[in-house]
C-alpha cells in the first residue's frame, strides 16, 4: 500500500495519535510504502522539514521498516536533481511511466489546504498547475524556501484523497470554496483537484466558523 503524506502542522495530531494505542496495533505497517506530496529543500533534521516531523510524530514510533520509508532527497545539492531522482523512484515503486486510472500510484493521498488555496505547494499562478507530464516539481518563488512537489497527476492517481482542514485562519478560503459566486474561484489550484478515487473533508469548527 503506497501513501502520500501531507507536512506542515495539521496533520500533526493524526500521526501522534497513530502512533498510539490501539491506532498503532491496527495499522499493517510493514505493508505500507510511505512517500510525501511535496517538501521544503531543507535538511531532514530541519524544524520545517516535513519528513522531519512525520518521524518525530509517526514514523520513529511504529514498526515499520526504513526502507519502506521514502522522502524527498533534500541532501543532494540541487533542487532539480532532486526533484528528478524522486519522480524516478515513483516511477520505479509504480512499475510503469505512464499512469493509469485503473490502477492508481496511491492508496491514499493525505492533503491540507493553503490559505491561499494552495494543495502540497502548487501554489497559485505557478506553471505547475498544468503540467501533465512531469510527475514532480520545483517551486521557487513565493515562499521563503524552495520547495519541492509532485505535480496533479500523481496526486490525483489515488484510490482516496483525505484533506485536513483545522483553524481559523482556514476560515476564509473554506469560505471562498463554498461561494459558487466568488470572482477568484478560477485560481485557486484546489478546484483543479480531480483525484480518481474516494474524496473526503475533515473540517473542525474553527475552519467552519461553527459554534461548538
Amino acid at each position: 500500500m503506497r501513501l502520500a503524506l501531507s507536512g506542515g502542522e495539521t496533520p500533526r495530531l493524526l500521526y501522534e495519535t497513530l502512533a498510539e494505542a490501539p491506532y498503532a496495533g491496527e495499522v499493517p505497517w510493514a505493508r505500507l510504502e510511505i512517500f510525501w506530496g511535496d517538501e521544503r529543500f531543507v535538511p531532514p533534521d530541519h524544524p520545517a522539514s516535513n519528513y522531519g516531523m512525520a518521524h518525530r510524530a509517526l514514523l520513529s514510533r511504529v514498526p515499520i521498516p526504513a526502507r519502506q520509508i521514502h522522502p524527498f532527497p533534500t541532501t543532494l545539492a540541487d533542487p532539480d536533481a532532486a526533484a528528478a531522482h524522486y519522480e524516478a523512484k515513483l516511477r520505479a515503486a509504480y512499475g510503469r511511466d505512464r499512469l493509469d486510472p485503473a490502477a492508481p500510484l496511491f492508496d491514499l493521498v493525505f492533503l491540507g489546504l493553503g490559505e491561499d488555496g494552495h494543495i502540497a505547494s502548487l501554489l497559485p499562478g505557478d506553471p505547475l498547475l498544468i503540467e501533465r507530464e512531469r510527475w514532480t516539481g520545483v517551486i521557487r518563488h513565493g515562499r521563503p524556501e524552495i520547495r519541492l512537489t509532485l505535480t496533479f497527476p500523481p496526486l490525483e492517481s489515488t484510490r482516496a484523497a483525505v484533506f485536513f482542514v483545522t483553524g481559523a485562519r482556514k476560515r476564509d478560503i473554506l469560505a471562498r470554496l463554498r461561494a459558487p459566486s466568488a470572482p477568484d474561484r478560477a485560481t485557486l489550484p484546489v478546484l483543479r483537484y480531480r483525484p480518481e478515487g474516494e474524496f473526503w473533508w475533515f473540517v473542525d469548527d474553527a475552519a467552519l466558523g461553527a459554534t461548538p
